[in-house]
């Protein structure tokens, strides 16, 4: 009886002490393996492999992935694919993403500061605003420029809007039809806070200026007119010389 007792014990305990070990070793071996494809999978030459690395990455956040994330931020060429990535940097801990994407935003590399600026406008973190630098929404890079706008209209707070509609009416008539409409859309975005800088574009002598400002009034009154037609309405009262603003 006291062996039988001593043999039905011993494997008990042998198989509750190797039960965790051999559970622990494997979890942490796949992890590794797992976090080292789905790194190597962001650089695949392959688009769709890069896209479903990226979901993949969002999906099971890692801190060793943010500074890879922001790295390929910088230099992946296809649109959805960097939409994914700033996916996935949201998915991670603000205190992780916040101070590497303020790095970017010096970086020289112009997909760089645009990628940065657009996953901040995502993120949504306040504390980011002082870093949207006047340098930044006057960036010579449509580009850069464009997502500097959208991050600040996002960004700003009550209080700074006033000042921010005013760097923003210096870019009225900058750039082809996209910049425009993202310049148009900013400071409908600011609404009351944009008026003053918008009245006072509106009287400006470049002719190009004037129409973007009229136009850009006339989305603000009428949202569903649609860009196309706030802008050929605003050239007709230019042409025209109608009183600054009339119209709108």
């Amino acid at each position: 009886m006291t062996v039988t007792r001593h043999n039905a014990e011993t494997p008990t305990t042998e198989t509750q002490d190797a039960g965790p070990r051999d559970a622990e070793t494997p979890t942490t071996e796949t992890r590794t393996t797992g976090t080292a494809r789905a790194l190597r999978a962001l650089e695949d030459d392959r688009a769709s492999v890069r896209l479903k690395a990226a979901l993949a990455v969002g999906t099971a956040p890692d801190p060793d992935f943010v500074p890879r994330l922001i790295e390929r931020c910088a230099v992946e060429p296809e649109f959805f694919v960097r939409d994914m990535l700033t996916w996935a940097l949201t998915r991670h801990p603000v205190s992780l993403t916040l101070p590497a994407l303020l790095r970017e935003l010096g970086a020289g590399r112009t997909q760089a500061r645009s990628q940065a600026l657009h996953t901040l406008s995502k993120v949504g973190d306040r504390r980011a605003w002082p870093a949207i630098t006047h340098a930044l929404l006057t960036d010579p890079e449509d580009e850069v420029a464009r997502s500097a706008w959208r991050a600040a209209v996002v960004l700003a707070p009550e209080d700074d809007r006033p000042a921010l509609a005013a760097v923003l009416a210096t870019q009225l008539g900058r750039g082809g039809r996209e910049t425009q409409l993202s310049l148009s859309r900013a400071l409908v975005a600011l609404a009351g806070a944009a008026e003053p800088a918008l009245l006072a574009a509106a009287r400006a002598d470049d002719p190009g200026r004037r129409a973007h400002a009229l136009a850009t009034r006339i989305l603000r009154r009428d949202p569903d007119a649609g860009f196309a037609f706030a802008v050929e309405e605003a050239k007709r009262v230019v042409a025209l010389d109608g009183a600054p603003g009339g119209g709108a």
